[in-house]
């Protein structure tokens, strides 16, 4: 694949068993990983077509040990590489050969739950599923709700600003941090917000959230958590082609609806989705929109009525509404399959531009075109109310010929989406695989400020410093 490391720093590998003694020093033998093998399984995240072995591998228990480990790494001028579940789709978790990484995964507590301020406070290493598990038997929920919810941690989607299927209605992860605490890169600890709704001052959490790892290292986090809805209802629309279901989108966004999730999918979406999960897609429509509603079966029924009138306005050839909890959980089981289970089939790589819905037809059509002109298959699956797009461009990834096809339609539809109107990350993340495509959305004077608001925070370079900007042209602080 094309996309470029830089050269690992000769120094630092000289200086790999002195490090890892410099390590063990700060932490027990179990929190320390150092053997080729073990550090095997840290190479990559779910971007798996790049692979690189990290020098060591630290897995400290308390902000203190991280705070300990990147003291001695900003001494001893060692990179730095944050990792939680390693579920980042655009390679933000992936080592160098000259990096450490430090992984979250022993910071797994739940610290305090406040349920009459409706608040939580969870270490990093929390998984965004158990967050809601812990408060739903009092009726309480986390609404950011990724794909990958039942591994991927707080920490990771506070680093990508992650969303999720029901990110329509109630927004992504910078709409539920109240307050975080976190080490930046020479070891001094920080503690931004609280349990208020606003904080006085500079928005140091709006800069925080969604920085890729690259300004300091998240160890807690006090979220906010919400009431459950009454009920909630999912309804499949089947449509003869995904413009008509594109066209659909728009005209329901356009009349002031907001259901509570609107998810696309078409024709090889729906049949790898439905081969795994045997959720009940129709199989003989060329595109699937997935629209749920909450609230009482009154509202429920009344913003209902109106999506289908719409949906029959663009044609729409299948209405099947769940009909029960299990039908729900079908329906949804497929939808948070989907990266999974096209896995099962074949390599492939996800995009995650975004664009104004109402250029969904337009961007849908011509990412067909693109991947057709590669001679490679595209199965789409998306949160279309808010027009985040994840084309799944199949490739087989030990073939270097179609790896670089991949890549370059990859490219191709990014290009496309902010040439749309839109922009190259709705939550993924740059990470590497769109760090090359920054100067297409942002100019020089754009990407030069938020490089030296970055190079405040860690001079050296020496957080995730592969990642989001471009290699050449870097500023210093």
């Amino acid at each position: 694949m094309s996309i470029l490391f830089p050269i690992p720093d000769q120094d630092i590998l000289e200086r790999r068993d002195e490090i890892v003694a410099g390590l063990g020093a700060l932490l027990p033998p179990e929190c320390l990983v150092t053997t080729l093998d073990e550090r095997r399984a840290f190479e990559t995240d779910a971007l798996t077509a790049y692979r690189h072995i990290p020098l060591a591998v630290a897995l400290p228990r308390s902000t203190e040990e991280v705070a300990a480990v990147l003291r001695y790494c900003h001494e001893h001028n060692v990179f730095v590489v944050a990792r939680g579940a390693g579920t980042s789709l655009s390679g933000g978790a992936i080592p160098q050969e000259d990096a450490i990484v430090l992984g979250l995964s022993k910071l797994n507590k739940i610290l305090d739950i406040n349920f009459p301020g409706r608040t939580m406070r969870v270490q990093s290493g929390v998984t965004n599923l158990s967050i809601t598990e812990a408060v739903s038997a009092e009726g309480y929920f986390y609404a950011p709700d990724p794909s990958s919810q039942l591994a991927c941690t707080i920490g990771g989607n506070i680093a990508m600003n992650s969303g999720g299927a029901h990110c329509l209605k109630y927004g992504v992860t910078t709409n539920y941090i109240l307050g975080l605490r976190l080490v930046l890169m020479d070891c001094t600890v920080v503690e931004l917000g609280g349990e208020a709704l606003d904080s006085p001052g500079l928005d140091l959490l709006g800069l925080m959230i969604g920085s890729e790892g690259q300004l300091g290292i998240v160890t807690e986090a006090t979220v906010r958590i919400l009431r459950a809805a009454e009920a909630a209802r999912p309804v499949l629309f089947g449509f003869e082609t995904s413009e008509a279901a594109g066209a659909c989108v728009a005209a329901i966004v356009g009349a002031g609806i907001i259901p509570v999730a609107m998810e696309f999918m078409d024709k090889e979406a729906i049949a790898i989705c439905e081969a795994f999960a045997k959720a009940g897609y129709p199989l003989d429509v060329g595109a699937m929109l997935i629209i749920e509603v909450e609230g009482s079966v009154a509202e429920m029924d009344v913003q209902l009525k109106r999506i289908v009138d719409i949906a029959h306005q663009h044609g729409v050839q299948v209405v099947k509404e769940s009909r029960s909890a299990l039908e729900t959980a079908l329906i949804w089981k497929g939808r948070k399959s989907a990266f999974g289970a096209t896995g099962r089939i074949a390599d492939y790589i996800c995009m995650d531009g975004t664009v104004p819905t109402g250029q969904l037809s337009y961007v849908l059509k011509r990412t067909a075109e693109i991947c057709a002109g590669y001679g490679l298959r595209v199965a789409n699956v998306f949160h279309a109310g808010d027009g985040n797009m994840h084309p799944l461009i199949l490739y087989n990834v030990n073939d270097p010929a179609e790896c670089e096809k991949a890549e370059q339609a990859g490219m191709d539809i990014l290009r496309l989406c902010v040439e749309a109107g839109g922009c190259l990350t709705g939550e993924h993340g740059v990470g590497i695989e769109k760090r090359d495509l920054m100067h297409h959305q942002f100019t020089p004077d754009d990407l030069n400020q938020q490089m030296r608001v970055r190079a405040v925070f860690d001079p050296q370079w020496l957080l995730n410093p592969a990642k989001v900007f471009p290699l050449e042209g870097r500023v210093a602080a």
